[in-house]
């Protein structure tokens, strides 16, 4: 019967030695490093989020329409209006 709770060190270590068996350290290697990219950028999109993301929106904005002539900038505004 299976104990529930924590793999004893001896099974933890026969299951590390399978897995480098199977995958080999240079995948292993690689999907470490492409999991701790993804990591980083995840913390650094939750930071700009918190940062204000529409202020960098607006300054690149503004950089393309200063860069390019063509580019018409508007804003529309709606008036009220009564409901008839």
């Amino acid at each position: 019967m299976l104990a529930i709770g924590m793999p004893s060190v001896a099974s933890l270590v026969i299951i590390l030695v399978i897995v480098l068996v199977l995958f080999g350290t240079k995948r292993l290697r690689d999907a470490g490093g492409d999991l701790g990219g993804a990591i980083k950028n995840f913390k650094k999109s939750m930071s700009d989020a918190k940062n204000g993301v529409e202020d960098k929106v607006d300054d690149a904005v503004e950089k393309v329409t200063k860069d390019d002539p063509t580019v018409i900038d508007a804003e529309v505004k709606v008036k009220d209006q009564d409901k008839v």
